[in-house]
């Protein structure tokens, strides 16, 4: 299956005072994964997505975006500080100056032996430019997640060899 979009409702507990926000959702068969297995394709990006990522990095701290995780976060997941895990949710993000982001990644049971993994992007935007950057991202964003999730959906599909 592809990953769709789906309404995401505002407040959201992981990001109060979040004045923006999407999901997606993707339905899986078969294996089953914990949330944190789900987020972790956040780090396993394809090559143009990784691309894209390392360009926004260098623009970012051009005009003063956090460019990386903060230093005071020792668990990542890709280059985003994980602030939450479970099996049944996994949250990432930061607060910058210009806005705070939360990627909220969560695994519920579908129909017949399958999972429903969604993504749910959440932004506070604190002034003109968090407003501003979000709108300039926003293209890439709605083609990175989609890619992000279908990832998912490739791994679980994959056969699991053991380690040695």
């Amino acid at each position: 299956m592809r990953p769709r979009s789906v309404a995401a409702g505002l407040p959201n507990a992981w990001l109060p005072g979040a004045d923006w926000s999407d999901r997606h959702e993707l339905l899986v068969f078969g294996e089953r994964m914990t949330a944190a297995e789900a987020a972790r394709a956040l780090g396993s990006a394809p090559g143009w997505v990784r691309s894209l990522l390392a360009l926004r990095n260098r623009f970012a701290s051009l005009i003063g975006l956090n460019a990386a995780a903060p230093p005071a976060h020792s668990g990542l997941i890709g280059t985003f500080p994980l602030l939450h895990s479970d099996d049944r949710e996994a949250v990432v993000g930061y607060d910058d100056r210009h806005l705070d982001f939360r990627i909220v990644v969560d695994v519920r049971e579908g129909p017949a032996d399958s999972r429903i993994i969604g993504m749910t992007a959440l932004v506070r935007r604190r002034n003109l430019f968090g407003r501003l950057y979000l709108a300039a991202v926003m293209p890439f964003h709605k083609a990175i997640v989609p890619t992000l999730l279908a990832g998912v959906n490739d791994r679980s599909r994959a056969p699991v060899i053991p380690p040695a």
